[in-house]
């Protein structure tokens, strides 16, 4: 009696694995709804949710999440003095080829910075002062009117044309016997105009401060140190933004004569470190160096605070349903930030944070949902949301937090063929079996009760 009942019950077992596994081979999913999520975070800048691949045949949808930044970088506007040093040493052969000059490897640099600053953007001036000492080519032991405002030289007044203030450049010689710093950046200081905007000195030099204003006997003297460092103080203190490169200095460790400090202690006792400077950004570098510090360095550190979307936090959330019915995978990591490395079920949720975007970048991520074979059939037949809501919030570009929402979604349905009228085969057969293995379980169900009652 026992055996029947196993029997039957196995019978059962198979009976309903066969149809389980028949409603996953036979059920059909199809996108009823497929719209794109959009959240604007700012004028040219967004959030996108959106199905981007659908393989329907083996039950299973990849979604995409992506935010945009295409904010334009600023370029900086206002007035931007340019302040070069026109010593003879400038003429010195440099890189392994010796075959070109430091002047030539600075004012080519000068010239493709003012080129890239001036590109594009008529909210920017530049005018360019040289300096070196005064000299006098029919007297070169002239130095009637060194360490005066006549150790520079005003070479172009502002202006947004980038082809003459490059010439301008061309016309300068290298001729000075000394480095009057002092003089250049105060010509240059001379020429903002009152406005009341963003306001820029450049200094690229290959010399060492050895006379200031009213200094010149004798050179790299405390005097010449103090007034250059103050100097350059002074500007910092009316908020003109200073940058310096220097260059070309490989005697560091030795003591000019006259005094008592070594090349380097004037150096950093003017201008600092590079983690410390005196005033704005200080580059000490070598030739080879040049270029990148000139073309990159100094350009980026002159771009105002960058277009960028900051704290992003992305939170997708799902549905029950979608969770218990379907498998979540992510087609590859995001490209930018962190993202939660499976769903978090106390919300049904993932979360995405991406702690800055910058302008001109996307950030990526995509992920598929496919259906279970142990899908829940009561499913079918339903309008399947496949997310609940998608929640950002951020900093915008300033710097205030957002919240914003969505509940647009893509969304599935499963769906079972016709139903047709029983056919030989494997269904009619299953349908025999599933009846001849209810009826002798029941039949022995019913003998068993009768056995029981008559003992």
């Amino acid at each position: 009696m026992k055996k029947k009942i196993f029997l039957g019950l196995f019978l059962i077992l198979i009976l309903v694995a066969n149809i389980s596994l028949a409603s996953y081979s036979t059920v059909q999913m199809e996108v009823v709804e497929e719209p794109v999520c959009t959240i604007e975070l700012g004028d040219n800048a967004f959030f996108e949710k959106k199905l981007v691949e659908k393989d329907l045949a083996n039950k299973e949808v990849t979604l995409q999440l992506q935010v945009v930044n295409n904010e334009a970088a600023s370029k900086p506007s206002g007035e931007l003095m340019l302040v070069l040093d026109n010593s003879n040493s400038m003429n010195d052969k440099v890189g392994e080829a010796q075959d070109i000059t430091r002047k030539d490897l600075i004012f080519e640099s000068a010239k493709t910075l003012i080129s890239n600053l001036l590109n594009g953007n008529e909210d920017l001036k530049i005018g360019i002062v040289s300096f070196s000492s005064y000299y006098n080519p029919s007297d070169i032991t002239d130095v009637s009117q060194e360490a005066t405002l006549a150790d520079a030289s005003n070479i172009a007044a502002f202006s947004s044309d980038a082809s003459a203030l490059t010439a301008a450049i061309d016309n300068i010689q290298a001729n000075g016997p000394r480095t009057d710093l002092d003089s250049g950046i105060t010509l240059a200081s001379q020429q903002f105009s009152e406005e009341d905007n963003n306001k820029y000195i450049i200094v690229l030099t290959d010399g060492v401060p050895n006379i200031a204003l009213g200094y010149n006997n004798p050179y790299y003297s405390d005097d010449v140190i103090n007034t250059t460092k103050s100097k350059l103080q002074e500007l910092d203190s009316q908020g003109i933004q200073i940058s310096t490169m220097l260059t070309g200095i490989s005697n560091a460790d030795e003591t000019p004569y006259g005094s008592t400090k070594t090349y380097s202690q004037i150096i950093t006792e003017i201008f600092g470190t590079e983690e410390s400077p005196t005033v704005g950004n200080f580059y000490y570098v070598t030739d080879d160096e040049v270029e990148q510090t000139i073309t990159t360095d100094i350009y980026n550190s002159l771009l105002p605070v960058s277009q960028s979307y900051t704290n992003i936090v992305i939170k997708d959330y799902f549905p029950k349903e979608i969770i218990d019915n379907f498998e979540f995978a992510y087609v590859s990591d995001a490209n930018i930030g962190e993202i939660s490395a499976e769903v978090d079920t106390t919300e049904n949720s993932i979360t995405w944070t991406i702690p800055e975007l910058a302008s001109g970048e996307t950030a990526t991520v995509q992920y598929t949902l496919k259906l279970k074979e142990n899908f829940d059939s009561n499913i079918v037949g339903k309008l399947l949301d496949t997310n609940e809501k998608v929640d950002i919030t951020y900093k915008d570009l300033n710097d205030t937090d957002q919240l914003k929402t969505s509940d647009v979604t893509p969304v599935l349905k499963l769906s079972e063929p016709p139903a047709e009228l029983p056919k030989a085969g494997l269904t009619t057969m299953l349908i025999i079996l599933g009846v001849v293995a209810i009826g002798l379980f029941t039949f022995s169900l019913i003998k068993l009760n009768i056995y029981k009652n008559i003992k």
